[in-house]
């Protein structure tokens, strides 16, 4: 039986140029997708990091502004009632100046966040690589970015064991915002809550039976002291 062989000739000098540079370029291709993955995750966290951080400067600073200028006072947004023993019988809130304060604030994050909407990320060379140990290292490049945002104001309340026959009352403003981040090739989200204790009274005496209404809710206070009185 005869055996017939197959004869490939070498290849010549040209060809495994070509071989190579495809390699190469095969190489090349893996590297910029691999870089441009972790350039994705890293740009989008340093981002969401960036923006958070101002706006919960942009939040706190808006607050602090408006608890300083005395807007908002507890006598102004709380009456009690009393009997004719002048006992405390029920809570009952403003709600159009919750309404008001609510408004004016979410307006001021908005118009305060509008002047820092547009800023740049200066990211070192070492830190896009993803090696620990030259993170913040080298030369920086800089990357502009802008986020927008939306913003929602709403009051709480809080009842907390202050003493013997006494009841600490405070009025707590949650501020959420909501932020897109757009930067070059990339689309960041995050939520950014804050929440303020604004203003506060001691309830001495027994704790009124009535009902407080917050936010167009009703609770009724007494139970609310039992159940999350203060240790």
């Amino acid at each position: 039986m005869r055996r017939y062989y197959s004869y490939r000739p070498p290849l010549t000098h040209r060809q495994r140029i070509r071989l190579l540079c495809l390699l190469l370029g095969v190489l090349l291709i893996a590297f910029c997708l691999v870089l441009a993955f972790h350039l994705h995750k890293t740009l989008s966290s340093l981002a969401v990091t960036r923006v958070s951080n101002t706006v919960n400067r942009v939040v706190t600073a808006a607050v602090n502004d408006t608890v300083s200028s005395g807007e908002i006072q507890y006598d102004s947004l709380i009456h009690f009632e009393k009997d004719n023993e002048g006992r405390i019988t029920a809570l009952e809130t403003d709600m159009a100046e919750f309404n008001r304060i609510q408004a004016q604030i979410v307006s001021d994050v908005l118009a305060r966040m509008s002047e820092v909407s547009t800023t740049e990320l200066a990211i070192p060379i070492g830190t896009l690589s993803g090696v620990t140990l030259l993170a913040g290292r080298g030369p920086s490049i800089r990357i502009r970015m802008q986020f927008v945002g939306s913003s929602t104001a709403r009051f709480e309340n809080e009842f907390t064991e202050a003493g013997i026959n006494q009841t600490k009352h405070r009025i707590m403003l949650t501020v959420d915002v909501s932020v897109s981040i757009l930067l070059p090739g990339v689309k960041a989200y995050t939520k950014v809550s804050n929440t303020f204790s604004v203003a506060e009274t001691i309830i001495v005496g027994t704790v009124p039976d009535s009902y407080v209404h917050f936010n167009g809710s009703y609770e009724e206070a007494e139970d609310y002291v039992m159940n999350n009185a203060g240790p």
